[in-house]
Parts: structure tokens; sequence; C-alpha cells
């Protein structure tokens, strides 16, 4: 699902923000890839890189919800977006944050630089509070998006349903998980609900960001080729396909009604109105136009 939705907004060429999304998504595509492996037991909770492991996923979950913080701003214009400066600017913030959420959990794991796993109040903070923060500053700056700036109020709707997948994924995991796996006897738990609703808020952000933006035709790059369908009537009216037509010259006419190209005229002093040869009824001579006893071949 994460691939459908990335491929899409690639396809969007000059949709706004296009670059700084995808990122979003990418980075949740690496959660969600990191998270087989720790959720599932691939690696053990004993290994000794198991630590290491939680540190790099933390710290991508920490990021990601940078992304989004940043990603809220965009539609602001302070920088304009795709540019450098939006790009490497988002790039270098989530890699500020991963770093400094990396180091707080390895140094929570090892009970070095005063973290302690005891309290692990920084951790906590970070991994709980942080997130939590992101969503609320990205709710916030969407709404005032479209409220200030669009007519229709639909992605309104597209921003209640995020919220909501989102505070249930949060419900389900640390209210409700261990009820969960005691009822259906340790087969899943809470864990499977959040990762679903995560996901469903997470789609959420995709149609609203989709809602929201409009790809310029003019300059848009497709992979399918534009048919175009010319439906002029001077151009499809039919003509004598023998003979030719005065003041043009007298070129012939193939079998199709069109007159065939293959003689220049750039010789003659042509006229938009009395044709190729049609200066000699501009003061050339006793001629006016219209021309007097209609056009000879």
């Amino acid at each position: 699902m994460t691939a459908i939705m990335i491929f899409h907004v690639r396809s969007k060429y000059t949709a706004v923000g296009r670059k700084e999304i995808v990122t979003f998504f990418y980075m949740y595509a690496l959660i969600e890839l990191l998270a087989i492996f720790l959720d599932s037991g691939i690696i053990p909770t004993a290994s000794t890189v198991y630590p290491w492991f939680t540190a790099v996923y933390c710290g991508l979950v920490a990021a990601t919800y940078c992304c989004l913080l940043i990603n809220g701003f965009v539609g602001f214009q302070f920088a304009e977006d795709g540019t450098p400066l939006s790009l490497w600017g988002l790039r270098g913030a989530c890699l500020v944050v991963f770093g400094v959420t990396m180091f707080v959990s390895i140094a929570t794991f090892k009970n070095i630089a005063g973290f302690k796993y005891e309290k692990p109040l920084g951790l906590w903070i970070i991994y709980i509070i942080w997130p939590l923060i992101c969503v609320i500053c990205y709710v916030v700056t969407q709404l005032i998006i479209v409220i200030r700036t669009l007519d229709d109020r639909w992605p309104i709707g597209d921003i209640l349903f995020g919220v909501g997948f989102f505070a249930v994924a949060q419900i389900v995991l640390f209210a409700f998980s261990v009820t969960i796996c005691n009822a259906v006897k340790h087969y899943i738990d809470g864990l499977f609900f959040f990762t679903l609703c995560m996901l469903l808020s997470v789609m959420m952000v995709y149609k609203y960001w989709d809602s929201i933006t409009k790809e310029d035709l003019e300059f848009s790059v497709g992979s399918k080729a534009a048919v175009w369908e010319v439906k002029d009537p001077l151009l499809t009216s039919a003509a004598p396909t023998t003979g030719g037509y005065g003041g043009f010259g007298g070129r012939g006419m193939d079998h199709d009604g069109y007159g065939d190209d293959d003689a220049s005229n750039y010789h003659a002093p042509g006229s938009l109105v009395g044709g190729v040869s049609g200066g000699q009824y501009y003061g050339h001579g006793n001629h006016g136009y219209p021309p007097q006893g209609g056009y000879t071949n």
C-alpha cells in the first residue's frame, strides 16, 4: 500500500510539496520494514544487536514525525517547495532528530551518559511526547491552510479521519494490548491493530495531500502520450478532389481533399485575405476587393 501511495505521489510531477511528502512515505516504509524484524522476533530480544536495531527504529520514528511536522509548513511557502533549500533543510532536520534519538536510546539501554533504563524519561519524551507534538502542529497548520486558502472543506474530513485512526492506534496499543492478547489466546495483541490503524492514518495523510494539490497539466510529464483529436469543422468539410482553387495558385487536391504542399509560394507577395496571388486585388491594377466576376482558375 505504501508503494502504491509513493507511485501516485511521484506521478504528480507539478504538485506542491511532492518531493517533501514522498520523503515522509519513504521513511514510513523503512519503519515498517524494520518493524518486521523487531516485532516478529526475527531478531531475538536477547541478542546483542537488538538494542542497536531498536535504537535505529526509535530514531526513524522520531525523524518521520519530524518530516511530517515540516511538511505541515510546506504549504506556507517559507521556502519554495522542491528547491535545494527546502529539501536539504528537511533532510538535515530529520537527520539531526534521528541522531539525537538514537543516542538517547543507546544511552538508555546501556546506562551511559546519565541515562538509566530504570527511568527512561528521555526516551519516553522522544517516543511519546514528540510524536504527539508533531501531529498536533501538523493538524493545526493544515486546518489553517484549508480554512484560509481553499474553498472546498472536504479535506478537513481527511484530517479528522487521520487523527481518529492515530488516536485509536495509541489507545489500542497502550490501554488494551494485554486485554486483546489474553482474549485471543496470545495469537495477536494490540500491536497488530496499532499497525493497522497507523497505516490507515498514513493513508489519510496521502488522501488529504492528494485532495489539496492539483497538477498543472500544461507542464506535467506523463508516461502515456496524449492523443489530441482535431475537431475543426473547416478541416473536415468536403472539398473537390480535382481541379484547383482560384486565388491559391491552382494547386491540385489529393484524394483526401487537402492540397499538395510540395510547391513553395514564398516568392509571391502573399495576402492573408486574397491568397498567395491576392496582391493583385490591392492597388495593382483596376481590380478591387472582392474582385469583379469572381475568382478564376
